[in-house]
């Protein structure tokens, strides 16, 4: 994977039909969490972050679905108020998890992690 895939992945994401929603926390910050989508493995994708970065990045959570930019979305409507810096918030990984799977009442899943 070269690096404008992973751009492409993290930052045109309104237009994936099939991806995947993730929670990723970080080695280096215990209470704050990454939530995204990308149409990629959330694991490999997780993996080509902390090659980029000091420390590493481990999926707390998946949710492959139909437009995982707008279940993205929705669950960063839930999280605005704890919003640490723009795809990182200040939660429990568990609080997010349990927002993604209440999104699945509402949005046709396909598997989750």
């Amino acid at each position: 994977m070269n690096n404008n895939e992973v751009t492409k992945s993290s930052t045109n994401t309104d237009n994936v039909p099939l991806g995947n929603v993730y929670v990723m926390t970080h080695s280096f910050f215990s209470d704050v969490v990454r939530i995204g989508c990308t149409p990629e493995d959330p694991i490999n994708y997780a993996k080509s972050l902390s090659v980029k970065t000091i420390g590493e990045y481990s999926v707390a959570f998946s949710l492959q679905c139909s437009n995982p930019c707008k279940v993205k979305k929705q669950i960063k409507a839930y999280l605005k108020a704890q919003e640490y810096t723009k795809e990182f918030y200040q939660v429990p990984a568990e609080v997010a998890a349990k927002l993604l799977r209440r999104e699945t009442l509402k949005i046709p899943s396909l598997t989750a992690l």
